[in-house]
């Protein structure tokens, strides 16, 4: 798969600033395993039975349809009876699928990163995201429903990812945020790209963006209470291949902006 040529001479590939950035994610879980859980989503009923710690068999009804066994798949238990869920589908390889539960309120968050084609593209990211709300079958839902927020605009934090990644985010808007390196490989650099804000619960949001300068677009679980940052990148490596990598950080609130109504962000 084909990289884009636009970026700066010195900007890093996916795979040159995702080296180690897991470091500071939580450890993965084998708590689902042997579960079978049924997700009711708008477009799409999936069901998913992990088998063990990092094999799950799937099967979705609706447009699409399809089912597989032992592809790949990591849960981390990010918060009290919550769970992010990151699957590999080996039949559709250019996409993954992240899906944020809670087993005790039956609430659930469904994400689909794909990589598309520069055409396709149209001067957008390469990496689109889809977002599904939907319910735990087997008992009623109870709680927040998950839903886009404007929680997180003015707000400003710093991302631990290792001793060697710490990056800086500000959420300038409900459809924009920016970030700087200020230690690691791109120390120094620093864009503007696309994102999207779910809140999922009291001090619990999904943050996702879709970078411009290079095919790569991320899922993330913040749980502010405990301070840690959840995660994955879906991209292009710089030898143009598709890749999925964790990602985690300790995170810290630096400052919050707070806009007059008159003129506040989109």
């Amino acid at each position: 798969m084909s990289t884009d040529t636009t970026k700066p001479a010195d900007w890093k590939t996916y795979d040159q600033f995702a080296l180690g950035i897991a470091t500071n994610r939580l450890p993965p879980t084998d708590a689902l395993a042997g579960r079978t859980l049924v997700l009711a989503l708008p477009d799409f009923r999936l069901t998913l039975k992990p088998r063990t710690q990092h094999t799950i068999d799937w099967q979705e009804e609706g447009a699409r349809g399809g089912q597989a066994q032992g592809d790949w798949y990591e849960a981390i238990e990010v918060a009290p009876d919550t769970f992010f869920l990151d699957i590999t589908q080996a039949g559709r390889p250019t996409e993954a699928l992240t899906v944020v539960l809670n087993t005790r309120t039956r609430r659930v968050l469904a994400i689909r990163c794909r990589i598309v084609g520069a055409e396709e593209a149209a001067g957008q990211p390469r990496v689109p995201q889809d977002f599904w709300v939907g319910t735990l079958e087997g008992g009623d839902a109870t709680g927040l429903v998950p839903h886009a927020t404007r929680d997180l605009i003015g707000l400003r934090t710093w991302q631990t990812y290792s001793p060697n990644h710490t990056y800086e985010h500000t959420y300038l808007s409900s459809e924009r945020y920016a970030w700087q390196c200020l230690v690691g490989v791109q120390r120094g650099h620093g864009d503007v790209d696309l994102a999207s804000y779910w809140k999922f619960d009291d001090e619990q949001y999904v943050f996702t963006f879709r970078e411009f300068l290079i095919p790569v677009a991320s899922v993330f679980f913040f749980d502010f209470a405990r301070g840690r940052s959840t995660g994955k990148f879906l991209g292009v490596t710089g030898a143009g291949e598709v890749a999925n990598n964790p990602a985690g950080a300790f995170m810290r609130k630096a400052s919050q902006t707070v806009y007059p109504p008159e003129f506040g962000p989109v």
